[in-house]
C-alpha cells in the first residue's frame, strides 16, 4: 500500500511513472549506545517503520525533491551547486547522498524524488539514517554503480557528518541498509564485519515495546558532538587509537591513569563497559537465554543515565516505571536527550505496562508517549520494479 501511494504521489507530482520504488527502515539499538564512533560493537534491528522513496534519473543536473512528510512544494536543486552546510532543511539528508555519491566519482546527473516516511522523527530511531540509505540504495540501482550495502552505508554516514553537519557514527545508516528480518545485526564498527544473531521474542512469548517519550532531539546541536569530542580525548589521554582498544579487563588500570579527569573517566568507562555489554548481549541471545539480557539492558540505561549523562527525566520515567511494572529490561536507546526507551517484557505484560507508562508521564504531567512494538524486520530493499 505505501509503496503505491509514493508511486502515485510520484506520478501526481513530475505527470510520469517513476523508474521504481525503495523502501529503508528505521531502527532500534538493543545494545551499543555510543559505541560506533568508537570504533566498537553495536547491535541494531530494522523497524517495520520505512521511508519510502520513488525515483527516476535526470540527465539535466538537477535533483528535485519532495515529502509528503513536510509541508511545501517540490524543492529543485542543481548538482554542481550542492555543498556542505548549505541547506538547514530536511533536504539536507537526499541532497548529502547525492553530493556524497559524487563526491566519491559516481556518475550520477539527477533524479526526481518523492518520498513518504513511517518513521518518527525526533524519536532516536534513525529517520534520517532510512532518508539517507533509500535514496542511496535507488540511485545505486538506478545508475548500476555496482555499491555493496556496507559502501552505501559508508557513504551515506559521509553525507551525514559531512554535508548535513551531525557527527553521527556508521551504525544507523548500516543498520538501515544491512538488517534482516528477525534478526539483531551484531556490527563491529572498526572492520564492518557483520553477524546476523536470530532475535524472534514472539517465538518465546516476549515482547520488546519502544516508548517515544516525544522529547525531540538534534544530533547536529552541541552535546552529541561534546561526547564524541570527549571520547576522542579519552583515548588520546590513553595513547589508543579509539577507546575500542581498551581490553574491558584493563579498565579500572586505564581509568587510574586518567587520574581527576571526571569528565575523561565517566565516558571512557561507560564505552568500555557497554562494549563489553554488547557481547554479553550476543552470548545470550545465542545460547538461548533471552530472558537474562534484561539486566544488561538495565545496567546499560545506568551507565548512559550516570557516566555518559544523555538520558532527561522522560527516559528515566520509563525505565523505572517498567522495571517496577514487571518488565524483564528497559533502557533508552538512541543518541540521548530524548527520543525513546526499550522494554523487554512479557507478552501477557505488555497492556498492564504499558498503561503503567502512560499513566506515570500523565502524573508528571509529561505529553503523552506513544508506545509500539518493534518487530525486527527486512533492511532497505526494492518494493516496485520498472514497468
Amino acid at each position: 500500500m505505501a509503496a503505491q501511494q509514493v508511486r502515485d504521489g510520484f506520478v501526481e507530482l513530475y505527470g510520469t511513472e517513476p523508474e521504481g520504488v525503495w523502501s529503508a527502515p528505521g531502527r532500534v539499538n538493543l545494545i551499543g549506545e555510543h559505541t560506533d564512533y568508537n570504533d566498537g560493537f553495536v547491535m541494531p534491528f530494522a523497524l517495520p517503520h520505512t521511508a519510502v522513496a520513488a525515483v527516476s534519473r535526470r540527465t539535466d543536473g538537477v535533483l528535485r525533491l519532495h515529502s509528503s512528510d513536510v509541508e511545501g512544494g517540490v524543492v529543485e536543486l542543481r548538482l554542481d551547486d550542492l555543498a556542505p552546510d548549505s541547506d538547514r532543511n530536511w533536504t539536507a539528508y537526499p541532497a548529502g547522498v547525492v553530493w556524497a555519491l559524487r563526491e566519491a566519482g559516481h556518475p550520477v546527473t539527477g533524479a526526481d524524488v518523492h518520498l513518504a516516511s513511517t518513521v518518527p522523527a525526533g524519536a532516536g530511531l534513525s529517520s534520517s539514517a532510512a532518508l539517507e540509505v533509500v535514496v542511496a540504495l535507488a540511485l545505486n540501482d538506478l545508475y548500476d554503480l555496482g555499491l555493496q550495502r556496507w559502501q552505501l552505508a559508508r557513504l551515506c554516514q559521509r553525507a551525514e557528518n559531512v554535508y548535513v553537519g551531525a557527527p553521527t557514527g556508521i551504525m544507523d545508516q548500516t543498520a538501515s541498509a544491512c538488517c534482516e528480518a528477525g534478526h539483531a545485526l551484531f556490527l563491529d564498527t572498526r572492520d564492518l564485519s557483520q553477524k546476523q544473531i536470530p532475535f524472534d521474542l514472539a517465538a518465546e512469548g516476549m515482547v520488546l515495546l519502544v516508548v517515544d517519550t516525544r522529547v525531540k532531539h538534534s544530533h547536529s546541536e552541541g552535546e552529541y558532538g561534546k561526547r564524541r569530542a570527549g571520547c576522542e580525548r579519552g583515548a588520546a589521554l590513553l595513547g589508543v587509537d579509539a577507546l575500542r582498544d581498551i581490553p574491558y579487563g584493563e579498565l579500572d588500570a586505564a581509568l587510574e591513569r586518567l587520574g581527576d579527569d571526571e569528565e575523561a573517566v565517566r565516558l571512557v568507562r561507560h564505552v568500555v563497559t557497554e562494549d563489553e555489554r554488547v557481547e554479553k548481549t550476543v552470548a545470550l541471545l545465542e545460547s538461548g537465554e533471552t530472558r537474562a539480557i534484561g539486566p544488561v539492558l538495565v545496567a546499560g540505561h545506568a551507565s548512559l543515565r550516570d557516566d555518559f549523562r544523555i538520558s532527561c527525566p522522560e527516559l528515566d520515567l520509563v525505565v523505572d516505571t517498567a522495571l517496577a511494572s514487571g518488565a524483564l529490561g528497559a533502557r533508552m536507546t538512541g543518541g540521548g536527550f530524548g527520543g525513546s526507551a526499550i522494554v523487554l517484557a512479557e507478552a501477557a505484560d505488555v497492556e498492564p505496562l504499558t498503561k503503567a507508562v502512560q499513566e506515570a508521564f500523565a502524573a508528571a504531567a509529561f505529553t503523552a508517549p506513544r508506545v509500539f512494538e518493534a518487530v525486527p524486520s527486512a533492511g532497505a530493499r526494492r518494493l516496485v520494479e520498472t514497468d
